[in-house]
């Protein structure tokens, strides 16, 4: 909780007004039953109606103050609260931020939407409750202790022997509880991923019939959650009704007690009736420290799953060499690369040299480590093994930040964000003009898309780019990298929802650039990459053949199945 308490730093004055103010207003609510005593003995024990008003103005004056207090105390508290949760929100996603794609993939992005959303909401609620209670309560009920003993010592000696039996039975619950809440989150992560992984999925489902199968799963997970929840709760609901037998008790026992004092002439009914109101007041302090303890218990758990996100140390290292210069020349050398809880190398012993300016193939067959081995040259995974080198150096002495503004990516997954045409190809280049993004979208053959569209750059994108065809989404995508003006590009399977004609001409144009970036094609479509200066034939991570279009056809059997089982397929087509 340590590592997480240090975004309060800010809101100091708050979390000490917050307690200051909720101290106050205890103090103000512990001379109440004395003036309910005076008023009960003085005004109503000797018919003065006069003292009775007085006491009453007293009573209201006394009630007003306490509010304004407790509506102070609730302010500051709430400040420091939602202040320390948006701090440690943007303090958690800039972290994650930070982390290697093995790591984010380590932790899982439920866990993370999670921990960001539900976790901090907990240690929010937590720490509130902590700057409106964690003084108040206690010092409300040895307050109502002290005040009990300056009225008479042997009633008082009820309280002294309620509140330790009381305090075994909080803290014992919240110890029970506490790691069962932490499981609880536990679960709720689990049911998270299972919502965000139907919602994603939902095409796929419908088109499989799945929906019932995958109905029956969540509702196991959601039964799950249910369980661990309910045993929680179960613990945490004795908290309640426990306290308020065991102070029920007390109050039977002080008021037979308060009774025989009053009848030897030892108290005043007002006396009793002061301690009667003490006790109450105790039980109501206890009562909202139970659930301060409930909540408290959660935010602990919560903020231990919190802090060991951020306890995370990036295991990428950033360079100090600027990337603003290179020339786009990439060497892999002997290397292999290889997923966090993999059985296998994705990559192994693999070698070549792209020279600056040409066009690279990467072919081979699902799960042969295409999207792995374009996915080392950003930095986005390191190899475990061998080096990585752009224009002589490791990649991993320039720094990330310079490096990758030279590198444009288009992913296998085409992804779009709500918004408008422009601001989505100004991911790219946030300076670029109107006449820069054109000439990308011209080059990503993704021109007319644009034109037919209602307000062209300002055409509106709904999220994930859904009001646009899967190929309409691939070359706003590749607009988008070309923006920038790369000096390497990746194109991994991004022309995959491409026709065969504006695939190439999508080529044709990115080798007619001013400036051409050193392209790397990684496609399963022999024709997408037989025109390039070297192909990169790959078979269960290894290299299994490099070489020009003609020559692979000659002498490497993995490239000869994969061009002749698409192109007699074709032939068979057209028959």
């Amino acid at each position: 909780m340590k590592r997480i308490l240090k975004y309060l730093k800010g809101y100091e004055l708050q979390c000490v007004l917050g307690p200051l103010f909720k101290l106050l207003e205890a103090t103000f609510e512990l001379l109440i039953p004395l003036v309910v005593a005076s008023l009960v003995d003085k005004g109503i024990g000797n018919g003065d109606n006069g003292y009775i008003f007085k006491m009453c103005l007293v009573m209201i004056t006394l009630g007003i103050v306490g509010l304004a207090m407790a509506v102070s105390a609730q302010y500051f508290s709430a400040v420091a609260a939602v202040g320390f949760s948006a701090r440690l929100r943007h303090a958690v996603l800039e972290h994650i931020l930070t982390l290697s794609y093995s790591q984010i993939d380590t932790l899982g992005t439920s866990t993370m939407v999670t921990r960001m959303t539900s976790d901090i909401n907990q240690v929010q609620a937590g720490v509130n409750l902590t700057l409106r209670l964690l003084l108040r309560s206690p010092f409300v009920v040895f307050g109502a202790m002290v005040m009990a003993f300056t009225i008479d010592f042997q009633a008082a000696l009820v309280f002294a022997g309620v509140i330790p039996v009381l305090c075994v039975i909080v803290f014992g619950i919240m110890l029970i509880t506490m790691p069962m809440h932490k499981r609880v989150q536990g679960a709720l992560d689990g049911v998270t991923s299972a919502t965000r992984q139907n919602l994603a999925g939902v095409r796929v489902l419908r088109a499989f019939c799945k929906e019932e199968a995958e109905v029956a799963s969540f509702e196991q997970q959601t039964a799950a959650l249910t369980r661990q929840q309910l045993s929680a709760g179960r613990i945490s609901a004795l908290l309640n009704p426990v306290t308020y037998v065991i102070i029920n008790l007390a109050v039977v026992i002080l008021v037979q007690v308060g009774a025989l004092k009053v009848e030897s002439g030892i108290l005043t009914q007002g006396l009793v009736i002061a301690l009667y109101n003490y006790m109450s007041q105790i039980l109501v302090e206890l009562i909202k420290m139970a659930s301060f303890i409930i909540t408290l218990t959660k935010a602990v758990a919560c903020g231990k799953r919190i802090a060991s996100v951020l306890e995370m140390e990036p295991d990428q290292k950033n360079g100090e060499i600027s990337g603003d210069d290179i020339r786009g020349e990439v060497e892999f050398r002997n290397v292999t690369a290889h997923y966090a809880g993999a059985g296998h190398p994705s990559l192994e012993n693999v070698s070549f040299t792209a020279k600056p300016g040409q066009t690279i193939g990467v072919i081979g067959g699902t799960g042969s480590g295409k999207t792995t081995l374009v996915n080392l040259i950003p930095r986005l995974y390191d190899a475990v093994q061998g080096s990585v080198l752009i224009d002589g150096r490791e990649v991993g002495e320039y720094d990330f930040i310079s490096l990758r503004r030279q590198i444009g990516i288009v992913p296998q997954k085409a992804v779009l964000f709500k918004g408008t045409i422009r601001q989505n190809l100004m991911w790219g280049n946030e300076a670029a003009v109107d006449a820069e993004l054109w000439q990308a979208l011209e080059t990503a053959q993704a021109r007319e898309v644009v034109k037919d569209k209602a307000g062209e750059l300002d055409a509106a994108v709904e999220q994930g780019g859904v009001n646009f065809s899967g190929g309409q989404r691939q070359r706003l995508t590749i607009a988008r990298a070309l923006v920038r003006k790369p000096k390497i590009l990746i194109l991994d399977d991004s022309a995959s929802a491409l026709d065969y004609a504006t695939d190439a001409a999508l080529r044709k144009a990115i080798r007619s650039m001013e400036q051409p970036p050193t392209t790397f094609i990684v496609s399963q479509r022999a024709a997408s990459v037989r025109y390039a200066d070297e192909i990169l034939v790959l078979e269960d991570g290894e290299l299994a053949g490099r070489g020009t279009h003609e020559a692979l056809l000659e002498n490497c059997s993995v490239y000869q199945e994969i061009y002749y089982s698409q192109f007699r397929k074709e032939a068979a087509d057209h028959a």
